[in-house]
């Protein structure tokens, strides 16, 4: 009889010495599945670019193309060819789409994060160009 009430109240027995000594409460395995449920208190949020965002990416692509353009009139200007005169001539152009496309958003809301971000890299470029000039001029 206190075998049966014994395995009527435990679901799981262990053996200790002999004798097996029931359980109150059955042995469980958590769940490892993430939950596919979403909480009303704490919504998910993706993050989005802002506008400041955008308009640093902008600059970063302008600027991308005046170093390129920069690094090939060097190049040229350095090797003397007939090429280096145009070369200098598109850096320059390219240098100056980027400072008025920097000035602009400097200007605008954000400018301030723009300006920490990506305005030492543009006065360095712009410091290397006119470095190239001044050594054209020299030869």
């Amino acid at each position: 009889m206190i075998i049966r009430t014994l395995i009527r109240n435990a679901r799981i027995a262990l053996p200790i010495q002999n004798h097996t000594v029931p359980l109150t409460r059955p042995l469980t395995v958590p769940s490892f599945r993430p939950s596919t449920q979403t909480s009303s208190l704490f919504p998910r949020t993706y993050a989005t670019k802002s506008p400041t965002d955008s308009k640093i990416e902008e600059i970063q692509e302008l600027y991308a193309t005046a170093r390129d353009e920069f690094e090939i009139a060097q190049e040229e200007t350095e090797k003397k060819t007939v090429y280096a005169t145009d070369d200098r001539a598109v850096a320059h152009e390219e240098l100056e789409k980027l400072k008025e496309a920097y000035q602009v958003a400097v200007g605008e809301e954000g400018g301030a994060e723009i300006e920490r971000r990506v305005g030492q890299r543009i006065r360095e470029l712009a410091r290397a160009v006119e470095a190239m000039d001044e050594m054209a001029k020299e030869d």
